[in-house]
């Protein structure tokens, strides 16, 4: 059943923010050390950790080859080397209040709280291709699943199953907990982490 939580393990951090998938391991933004995670998927084990490019990450997301964090404070989009942590580039965010991040394996999606929506975004140049209302009044966390994109809500704690080429809601289901941020599908399931609990949860599609 879609939304069941098939496990859960710790944060590392007492504010996790962004999580983003590799193939083999998950990646966490957090917010009280400014960390960027590397975790082991089967343990919930830290590997490693570098300094986030800024003080308040929010969204991240694995492209193939680097991450891509977004930062609420400098409103910047950031291009990172997961190897070293080293920053390639950056672009401004669309909107004033950057959170959430997706790539689709062309271009990147993007949740904003100022206006409630959901840009694509060419990584590229850092253009908005085009742009779509959220579901609901607060979205955070963003993923793709090859086909659909995937909105998680604070404010109705809420997973949505977004027509990327429309917007339109397919379905929803219940968040694992009462505040989800990060967002991740891993090529089966679903990854999302919440701040109340902090725990990071694996989600049956």
């Amino acid at each position: 059943m879609a939304g069941t939580v098939i496990r859960s393990f710790a944060t590392p951090d007492s504010e996790p923010a962004g999580l983003a998938f590799d193939g083999r391991c998950l990646w966490l933004a957090g917010q009280t050390n400014d960390l960027i995670y590397q975790i082991d998927p089967s343990t919930g084990t830290v590997i490693r950790s570098f300094a986030a490019p800024a003080t308040t990450p929010q969204g991240l997301v694995f492209d193939g080859r680097c991450l891509w964090s977004v930062d609420s404070v400098t409103g910047l989009i950031y291009q990172i080397d997961p190897s070293t942590g080293t920053v390639i580039r950056s672009f401004a965010a669309p909107a004033g209040y950057p959170i959430g991040l997706a790539f689709d394996g062309r271009c990147l999606w993007h949740s904003d709280l100022t206006n409630d929506l959901i840009y694509q975004i060419d990584p590229s140049t850092g253009t908005v291709i085009r742009s779509f209302a959220a579901p609901a009044g607060v979205p955070t966390g963003v993923a793709f699943d090859g086909q659909w994109l995937y909105n998680s809500d604070i404010g109705s704690n809420l997973i949505y199953q977004i027509d990327p080429s429309t917007g339109t809601v397919i379905r929803s289901f219940a968040a694992p907990a009462g505040d989800p941020t990060g967002l991740v599908f891993d090529g089966r399931c679903l990854w999302g982490n919440d701040r109340i609990t902090d725990l990071i949860y694996q989600i049956n599609l």
